[in-house]
């Protein structure tokens, strides 16, 4: 049940989820936690999404339908072609390069580099001058780039949450604007990756732990709804030198891991 803790925590930071269920099986020895844990971790983190952002997703998706039947243009209905948008360059990349990746880079070497790497990148975008823009305001070019910019999240040690946050500071968001929609964007793909892991899991005909299934699910979906609440709520308030400070010891440590 730690890596369901893992999992909830470390999803919507800027330290990379997927690096952090990778290392324990890599540093520790820790058995894979299955497919079946796969699953319940994620439907954990996303119904932690959904649920914190569930009046933001009615008006979105009341202002999306509007716009399709009446025409009706707003800044909701904008916003969710603005997510539509930034999402598609990480659905193609991930039916491309997925295989690829899971062969070539899923080691401690490139956690590693990514990990200093990205978390140089972070800390840069968030000393540009100051930003203003909110996420309503975002152009179809800038929600392209920071799909493009997801997309090098399928490498592990990237963040998906902190490579996203970095490039819409880097284009003028505000640290809240930026992690808003980096959280918003992760819904369609943590449900994309839910469901063809469900498919996978149904084809496997595998006897499942219902019990540890619904406890891990449980564990995640509360620590990642904490972790959205209370960063969100310290993000303006602080600079995201923690979360770069924390990437380049754990970069750090695993370089002199794999030295010695």
């Amino acid at each position: 049940m730690m890596l369901a803790l893992i999992q909830g925590i470390s999803e919507f930071l800027p330290i990379s989820s997927s690096a952090h269920l990778i290392l324990p099986s890599e540093l520790l020895g820790w058995p894979d936690q299955g497919l079946a844990f796969d699953v319940a971790v994620h439907i954990g983190s996303l119904g932690a999404v959904v649920t914190y952002f569930k009046q933001d997703l009615q008006r979105i998706t009341l202002a999306w339908w509007s716009q399709i039947t009446h025409q009706t243009k707003t800044p909701e209905a904008k916003l969710a072609w603005m997510i539509v948008i930034a999402t598609l360059p990480a659905v193609g990349a991930g039916f491309m390069l997925a295989d690829l990746i899971d062969v070539y880079f899923r080691n401690i070497g490139v956690i590693a580099a990514t990990t200093i790497g990205f978390g140089l990148l972070l800390g840069w975008a968030d000393h540009q001058p100051a930003q203003a823009q909110d996420e309503l305001k975002l152009t179809w070019q800038q929600a392209l780039l920071i799909g493009f910019a997801q997309a090098l999240a399928l490498i592990p040690g990237t963040s998906r949450s902190g490579i996203t946050i970095t490039a819409a500071l880097f284009l003028g968001l505000t640290r809240t604007s930026a992690a808003r929609f980096s959280f918003l964007l992760s819904i369609p793909l943590i449900l994309g990756a839910a469901s063809l892991m469900s498919i996978k899991l149904y084809q496997s005909n595998q006897t499942l732990d219902w019990h540890g299934m619904l406890l891990g699910s449980c564990i995640s979906f509360g620590s990642a709804w904490l972790c959205i609440h209370f960063f969100l709520k310290i993000i303006n308030k602080m600079s995201m030198l923690p979360f770069v400070l924390y990437r380049l010891a754990l970069g750090a440590f695993l370089c002199l891991f794999l030295i010695f």
